[in-house]
Order: C-alpha cells, then structure tokens, then sequence
C-alpha cells in the first residue's frame, strides 16, 4: 500500500470519528506536523503510530492498512439467528484476532 493511500484511509478514519487532526494528535501521540504529512501521503508511517492512530480512531490496524494476513485465514466468525448484524459482529471480533497476531510479532507471550 502506497504511502498515499494509507494516509487517505488515515484521513477517513479521523473524520469517520469527528476528529480533527489536533485531537487525533493528541490522543494517538504523534505529533500534529508528523501526522498532517502522513496523510498527505508525504510521509512513511512507522507502525507503532498506525497502532496509535488506529487506537485513538477506534480502528483495527488492519483497517488502515488493508494488510491483515488473518482477515484471509479467518473465513466464517459468527453465526446468529436474532437479526445481528454479523458484518458487525465479524469486525469486532477481527479486532481480537489482529491483537494476538501483533502480540505474537512483538514477542509478547499469552498469560
């Protein structure tokens, strides 16, 4: 994914959350200037701030950056009878499922 293209979906994330880019700054830590060129695609985005982007958004990383190797592998995540929305439901529970596989990649052992 091109640098642009990941500060487009950074963008829609912020707005998506009626954020502007002084919260977003000021939740996710990145400072404002950094944050003003990754979305305009002018900067790289180191992963610790997509994490903090993604958290302070409200997002699963893999929704910013369109890169989740278990969004493949996970093929069927909920089944309910009682109208549920399972797009929905299927979201959330992504969210666990890229919490474990970053938690696998930092080293991070399962207590």
């Amino acid at each position: 994914m091109s640098a642009t293209d990941l500060g487009a979906r950074i963008e829609r994330a912020r707005e998506s959350r009626s954020l502007s880019q002084r919260a977003l700054a000021e939740a996710s830590g990145v400072p404002q200037s950094t944050l003003s060129r990754i979305i305009a695609g002018l900067q790289p985005v180191k992963m610790p701030e997509v994490v903090a982007i993604a958290r302070a958004t409200g997002h699963a990383v893999a929704q910013l950056t369109d890169n989740s190797p278990i969004s493949e592998r996970v093929l069927c995540v909920a089944c309910a009878t009682n109208d549920t929305d399972l797009s929905a439901m299927r979201d959330k529970l992504m969210c666990f499922f890229e919490l474990n596989d970053y938690l696998e990649d930092q080293a991070i052992p399962a207590w």
